[in-house]
């Protein structure tokens, strides 16, 4: 599955009638990242009235919503900032909204408006990039058979992301999981003499 999600964390922050709104939108895979950095935050930021949520993450296939208002009146806070990551077909994507009160209520209206121009800035900030499901692998390959491996790699547009050099290179690749049959049965099986190939985790990979 390819999705749309940010490369880099971002921040944006607006003030409205005296309350400042602080949207800080971050790239994260799992809940447990996110309740980490839900926690960071209210330490943070631990005299602030409301840190108000949302989030979108893939998790076995599926896209998993969440979202808080955190005190405010209910919906007008995490509710319209999921509306607006949906929208924008974002995923594996957590904002965070921190409002210092200002002393002037703004109405579900103002509130709304307010959650929405605080994370649309922090978007106007950040670059959207195309991910999808991988794996970083992992081979041993000797010294003579590197520069055809390299090659190999450049012409299938597979990363290396680290070697290792010792009696053999042990060479660490990122590969999609839909090219990575492919790769091993008809590169690295015909080409390298049947060289091992481990799986080291699955990842989520940027597409170039």
């Amino acid at each position: 599955m390819t999705f749309k999600t940010i490369d880099e964390n971002s921040e944006g922050i607006i003030i409205q009638k005296k309350s400042k709104f602080i949207a800080e939108i971050y790239y994260v895979e799992n809940e447990e990242e996110i309740e980490e950095i839900l926690n960071k935050t209210r330490k943070k930021y631990y005299d602030a009235r409301h840190n108000c949520y949302a989030y979108r993450i893939l998790k076995e296939g599926r896209i998993i919503e969440r979202q808080s208002d955190d005190g405010e009146p209910s919906g007008t806070a995490g509710a319209p900032m999921l509306n607006i990551l949906s929208k924008k077909e974002l995923i594996n994507v957590l904002v965070i909204v921190t409002r210092y009160f200002g002393g002037i209520l703004l109405g579900t209206g103002g509130l709304v408006k307010a959650y929405s121009d605080a994370l649309s800035l922090a978007l106007d900030k950040s670059q959207i990039v195309q991910k999808e499901e991988g794996y970083v692998i992992e081979i041993e390959i000797s010294y003579e058979d590197m520069r055809k491996f390299e090659n190999t790699c450049i012409k299938n547009n597979i990363e290396i992301i680290e070697k290792e050099y010792g009696e053999k290179i042990k060479i660490s690749l990122e590969i999609l999981k839909r090219n990575y049959e492919e790769f091993v049965e008809k590169n690295l099986k015909i080409n390298f003499q049947n060289i091992p190939v481990k799986i080291k985790q699955e990842k989520f990979i940027k597409i170039k």
